[in-house]
């Protein structure tokens, strides 16, 4: 489970540059999944062997002080909830103003770990008095820093890695599934958690020494434990709809980081949308387990025998990036196919952690090649050597190859069918690396 660091700070001191530069060049993700980090609202970081995944916990429409201080609480809290570390970004050419000093205090009280930054100091000699004016915040000694010019950006990371927490071996020990339930508000995430539950008659319980302040349920089902992550984020009815859209995307982040199989949650009387779109691109980019859930089922009045698959096709349509997810169509009020749930989550685990043997997949491959012929370019044809699984969650494979850019994204995709129809794989993605092997000779 990677640690989470967030970023906080008033409009205009450089949130959104900060991010790009700590991101790097990641954030221009290459694979286009619908709504994936076009906003960039988070990215994987590396540093000096430590990973962890950055959020940019949003952007504040400045109306007036007091809009500004509410909502930068509201960031804040999220932070507080979510992040191992907090990065509370201030501007030295602005100074130290009123709302910096009120969201210090907050920060400070929360007892995480939080790294004063102060931005903009192109030239150290120059402003470092003004950069020791923030000591005053309380929150510990001030990083100066120049996103623009990539100033410090390297000293900055080095508190940061300092801080992130150990991995936890209790974590490492802890086998039970972990899921987390994903979706726009209102689709029934915690009445799902409730049946379930409710059906399985077990107290629900704060897991205690979970990093964030998310509430982890226990549930047991057939003697086997599980742990459900609840992502019910506060709902406030006057939030702005992008704040709310961002929060929300926040939320699962977080969640998905922790989970093994994420169950991305539809409303039924809705239909799926370009937002339950950007939300499972969450968990698709992170190669999790993933299961589509239709809920609200109930509540469709007119059903017949055809409605099941034209929902389908529908939901396969829009999610097109996914089509090994797994779908299941359910009710949370009536509990129709809930306890088909466990069942299914049981698979996609099982599939996640699946291993081929290097001889099976080097048949399979060669008999697929010899179906379709690799292409080829100016008389020049892909030759694919060798193939071998490397590693699981999600099952992750790497092809030597003569020459990489022979290796047309759609023939990695006939071979992963290929795979797929022998192997199943459902509910998992699966990840191919390609690498190049000069021809000996």
């Amino acid at each position: 489970m990677k640690p989470v660091v967030a970023i906080v700070g008033r409009p205009n001191v450089g949130k959104s540059t900060l991010f790009n530069i700590l991101a790097g060049s990641r954030i221009a993700i290459v694979e286009d999944t619908p709504g994936v980090t076009r906003d960039r609202i988070y990215a994987d970081v590396t540093w000096q062997n430590y990973n962890f995944t950055l959020i940019d916990t949003g952007g504040i429409e400045p109306d007036s002080k007091d809009i500004i201080l509410s909502q930068m609480r509201e960031q804040a809290q999220t932070a507080i909830d979510l992040a191992d570390v907090i990065l509370f970004l201030t501007d030295v050419r602005q100074g130290l103003v009123d709302s910096d000093s009120k969201v210090a205090d907050m920060l400070r009280r929360s007892k995480k770990n939080v790294i004063l930054v102060v931005n903009k100091v192109d030239n150290f000699d120059k402003f470092m008095p003004d950069v020791y004016e923030f000591y005053n915040l309380g929150i510990g000694e001030p990083i100066p820093v120049s996103a623009a010019s990539q100033l410090g950006i390297g000293d900055l990371l080095d508190e940061v890695c300092k801080l992130l927490p150990e991995e936890n071996p209790e974590d490492e020990d802890d086998d039970r599934p972990k899921i987390a339930i994903i979706g726009k508000p209102n689709v029934g995430k915690s009445s799902i958690v409730n049946k379930l539950v409710g059906a399985n008659r077990v107290i629900v319980s704060d897991i205690a020494g979970t990093t964030r302040d998310a509430v982890d349920t226990e549930i047991i089902h057939n003697d086997k434990e599980y742990v459900f992550i609840d992502t019910a984020g506060i709902r406030r009815k006057n939030k702005i709809k992008e704040d709310l859209e961002r929060y929300m995307i926040v939320r699962a982040v977080a969640a998905v980081e922790r989970a093994d199989v994420v169950v991305i949650v539809i409303d039924a009387t809705e239909g799926v949308t370009e937002q339950d779109a950007k939300i499972a691109g969450i968990a698709h980019e992170r190669g999790k387990g993933i299961i589509i859930a239709v809920n609200k089922w109930d509540a469709l009045e007119e059903k017949n025998d055809k409605t099941i698959y034209r929902y389908t096709e529908d939901v396969r349509k829009v999610l097109s990036f996914m089509p090994y997810a797994e779908m299941l169509f359910i009710s949370a009020k009536t509990g129709q196919r809930m306890q088909k749930l466990f069942s299914m989550i049981d698979m996609v685990i099982e599939n996640q952690t699946l291993r081929i043997a290097t001889g099976v997949l080097n048949e399979i491959v060669s008999e697929a090649t010899a179906m379709h012929q690799p292409p080829s370019d100016k008389g020049k044809r892909l030759k694919i050597y060798y193939v071998t699984q490397v590693s699981v969650k999600p099952p992750t494979f790497v092809i030597f190859v003569n020459d990489k850019k022979l290796m047309h994204f759609s023939y990695t995709r006939y071979l992963e069918n290929q795979i797929r129809e022998t192997f199943g794989f459902k509910g998992t993605p699966l990840r191919f690396i390609i690498r190049e092997r000069k021809e000996k000779g």
